[in-house]
């Protein structure tokens, strides 16, 4: 997949839009898939790219998130946490898929499906970058960040 424009696709947003790949292009994006709406990891990510997202806008990138929440979840997390970018609800876990970002995992000591916290960076025309799989919440963003400012 590195170096592959990804395919289009589309998912409802926050704000009561829907977000297109394809109308992302010209920017470089950075999509952040993260496991559940207020948890501890997810939280704290999410607000570690909401600190960081005025770096971002500058480097000309644009971030959203993505999980299977409904949009009523993501709408209730983006205002509780000021977040500035869009959650983009992936419900069918079509664009998880298409990612490869859905996992078995061990949850208190369950065998559990579940997203794996991944971030996958792309270039202005689309192309996939970079990808973090497997990510550690804390300290991530701005690893992020640093790739994007080089590119």
């Amino acid at each position: 997949m590195l170096g592959q424009v990804i395919a289009d696709f589309e998912l409802p947003a926050t704000g009561g839009t829907t977000f297109k790949l394809s109308a992302a292009r010209g920017k470089t994006l950075v999509i952040y898939f993260y496991p559940k709406d207020n948890t501890p990891g997810c939280t704290a990510e999410s607000q570690q790219f909401r600190d960081l997202y005025p770096d971002f806008q500058k480097a000309g990138c644009e971030v959203a998130g993505i999980s299977r929440d409904s949009i009523r979840s993501h709408e209730n997390f983006k205002a509780r946490f000021t977040l500035p970018f869009a959650l983009l609800a992936d419900e069918d876990e079509t664009v998880c898929t298409q990612f490869g970002v859905i996992k078995q995992k061990t949850l208190y000591g369950k065998q559990v499906r579940g997203i794996e916290r991944s971030t996958f960076v792309l270039d202005r025309n689309g192309a996939l970058r970079r990808e973090w799989r497997g990510v550690k919440a804390d300290g991530h963003a701005r690893e992020v960040l640093q790739f994007v400012q080089t590119l």
